[in-house]
């Protein structure tokens, strides 16, 4: 008979958040697959447990095959992340999902999620919001994304680390101005916890001038409601913008994507005009 496939949610910083399930869980695994073993070791001696362990970090996620073989040979497997609730914005995801496909059953063990902490506390509008984890390395990709964003009315919620913190501000005042509202919040739970809600600008000063430390999540308000109906902007502009941001890196496809945000227009429908107006009025 198969063993069970169960995502158990650590503590985002503090190791007293531990919620009794999880430690039990842990207990009874036979094996426990962690993205860090080394993190997960202090996990696991916090709790006086010593449980045979596999990795399952991004480059490794052919070990995930073995992963399943031993869970459907009988044994039960206990999934974890660094911190928090695992599979979300994490290669995990990889694993539930081919463990769904195969028929092995998925438990959910959950804890904290550091996304919803941070926008609890943030101050932002918590009625709505999108998540968008980490933003992508490519910088023309990261661009591309951020364009995506312009028109986005939700809470927004993005994570980085400290060492990427001073050029995703920059990206984010260029993409957003920098008068939108955004809540850093750096260390959760653990004893140097900051929550600080200010401007992208006054964010982005700030850590010009200071160094960032810890790991940080963003909650950036989402785009303000206009004034004006969207609908007022005609396709032709709404292809100007596109062309615009070819200008700026994009590809043809990306810019019509981006630029058709907020409009009654889709994107294919900005394409064609995107590409009437490159070839009238060629460069």
């Amino acid at each position: 008979m198969a063993g069970i496939l169960y995502i158990v949610a650590t503590p985002i910083g503090n190791l007293d958040d531990m919620p009794p399930r999880v430690a039990a869980t842990f207990g009874a695994a036979d094996f426990v697959a962690a993205e860090d073993t080394r993190v997960t070791m202090r996990l696991l001696n916090y709790l006086g447990l010593k449980k045979p362990m596999v990795s399952y970090y991004e480059h490794a996620l052919q070990k995930g095959e073995g992963i399943l073989r031993r869970i459907e040979a009988g044994e039960n497997c206990a999934l974890c992340s660094d911190a928090g609730m695992p599979c979300v914005s994490d290669p995990g995801e990889v694993i539930v999902r081919d463990a769904l496909a195969r028929g092995i059953k998925v438990v959910p063990v959950p804890a904290a999620s550091a996304c919803v902490t941070a926008l609890a506390v943030s101050g932002q509008d918590t009625s709505r919001w999108v998540f968008e984890g980490f933003l992508p390395v490519n910088r023309k990709q990261k661009k591309e994304r951020l364009a995506e964003l312009l028109g986005e009315k939700r809470t927004v919620i993005f994570y980085e680390a400290p060492h990427k913190l001073r050029t995703t501000l920059d990206d984010l005042v260029n993409a957003f101005g920098p008068e939108r509202s955004i809540t850093l919040c750096r260390e959760l739970t653990k004893f140097h916890e900051e929550i600080w809600k200010t401007t992208l600008g006054e964010a982005q000063a700030h850590y010009a001038a200071n160094e960032p430390r810890g790991e940080y999540v963003l909650v950036m308000a989402g785009a303000p409601a206009s004034t004006e109906p969207e609908a007022e902007m005609t396709l032709e502009q709404a292809a100007q913008r596109a062309l615009e941001l070819t200008g700026q890196g994009f590809g043809p496809t990306a810019a019509a994507k981006a630029a058709a945000q907020g409009t009654p227009y889709s994107k294919s429908e900005v394409y064609k005009v995107l590409l009437t107006i490159q070839q009238r009025d060629p460069e």
